[in-house]
């Protein structure tokens, strides 16, 4: 094995064009050497400019690669990419991100030094513009209260050995030997192969020195759905895994399978609308000092803005779980078909 082995980054897109310049200086920037490596985009049917600014950059650096993906989602890009990949290496990346000038060639050292099946960086969460939700959204999405003890997101002093990392560096063999993406999750595709690799001894690593700028999406419409879709997609990742659901992947399905059943007794009872109250305040007061916790110096308006975005992830998420419950565990909707959802975010 050479000290920089071939690589194949693959990029999943789908209306990325006001993220393509900045992502492609972005690579162009890597201390990896340029005559080792392939940059594979996935477009997934794109409906802006993504498609022709990709071609565009084909026509000016030798090293790209385009495949159109007509089925849209994130699994089956990564596939099809995985599929016509040359390298030795598979690093997978995200459009939505700012690496550091030093991610490929960390990556692929750290992987040699571990004798890793996946390793990757912690997301350093940037706001997607320039509003105070926006602000408030990276601060709640940053908190243990809004995202639980998913290590990616809250770092780590040293390197360690953990259940999933983002996007991930592996070797190509790996895919070989396990399989590739699941085509039935068109969200958490990765918590389901990184579960894979653990089930079969294998090792993923968070490299903290390697810190990922992740741009949040904007807004509580467009961080909901993504929850949401999170939330739908886990008891498919737990049944394929053959794994039971975790206690933070089931408090936010109880979370909302209770308020549900106390607001059906605060309609009834003068007891039922006591408890709801309760109920409400303890949650309200113990997100408010969440946000009071996460936010610190910022602003007044930044902290209220924070304090409505926990109940958005919660709800969200949880309300996903328990349709997701419905769909594949009762009704089994991945056995009769294509499963589709729209965009291939």
């Amino acid at each position: 094995m050479t000290e920089y082995p071939f690589i194949s980054v693959i990029v999943p897109v789908y209306n990325e064009e006001k993220y393509l310049d900045n992502l492609i200086r972005n690579f162009l920037s890597q201390d990896y050497p340029k005559d080792q490596m392939e940059w594979i985009f996935i477009d997934g049917a794109s409906t802006d400019n993504t498609l022709n600014l990709l071609h565009k950059y084909k026509s000016e650096i030798s090293c790209i690669e385009i495949i159109e993906n007509p089925n849209r989602y994130v699994s089956y890009a990564l596939n099809m990419a995985i599929g016509k990949a040359r390298g030795e290496y598979i690093i997978r990346m995200d459009a939505h991100s700012i690496y550091p000038t030093n991610y490929w060639s960390t990556l692929i050292r750290k992987s040699k030094e571990y004798g890793a099946d996946n390793v990757g960086g912690v997301w350093v969460t940037k706001p997607g513009d320039d509003s105070i939700l926006a602000s408030a959204i990276v601060y709640a999405t940053s908190h243990p209260v809004g995202i639980g003890n998913a290590r990616y997101r809250l770092g780590s002093e040293h390197d360690i050995l953990v259940d999933t990392v983002p996007y991930g560096c592996f070797p190509a063999s790996l895919f070989r030997r396990i399989g590739l993406f699941d085509e039935d999750l068109i969200r958490n595709q990765d918590d389901e192969f990184n579960g894979r690799i653990v089930k079969q001894g294998g090792k993923i690593y968070l490299i903290p020195e390697l810190k990922i700028q992740y741009f949040a999406r904007p807004n509580w419409k467009l961080l909901s759905r993504m929850f949401y879709q999170y939330g739908l997609f886990k008891p498919l990742v737990n049944m394929k895994l053959g794994s039971p659901a975790t206690a933070r992947q089931m408090a936010p399905p109880l979370f909302v399978l209770v308020t549900c059943l106390l607001l059906c007794m605060a309609l009834f009872s003068h007891s039922g609308r006591v408890m709801f109250c309760i109920y409400g305040l303890i949650y309200g007061i113990a997100t408010m000092l969440a946000s009071i916790h996460a936010v610190k110096q910022a602003r007044f308006e930044t902290m209220i803005y924070t304090w409505l975005t926990f109940p958005v992830i919660h709800f969200s998420y949880g309300i996903g779980y328990i349709f997701g419950i419905i769909r594949f565990m009762l009704f089994r909707a991945h056995q009769r078909g294509k499963i589709t959802m729209h965009s291939s975010r």
